[in-house]
């Protein structure tokens, strides 16, 4: 079963604390839902370029796109 990661992207100089804030929130989906999402997290790409991020099985997407709305997605690979 292949992974995709939903992304939300944040930019501008408040972009790392708005993507930290931000996985809050999908936590609590998470909690609320009882989804079984275990790989959650926030990225710097640069001083201007932060996101957050759940990795689901493509099977359960959908629903969850739906839901939260991230800015894109794609597959998931353990590095």
């Amino acid at each position: 079963m292949r992974k995709l990661k939903l992304i939300w992207d944040f930019r501008g100089p408040a972009g790392q604390k708005t993507a930290a804030h931000h996985l809050i929130h999908l936590k609590e989906y998470i909690a609320i839902n009882k989804l079984n999402i275990t790989i959650t997290g926030v990225e710097s790409i640069s001083d201007m370029h932060s996101l957050a991020y759940l990795v689901v099985d493509e099977s359960e997407m959908k629903p969850i796109r739906d839901a939260l709305k991230p800015h894109r997605g794609q597959v998931y690979s353990e590095a």
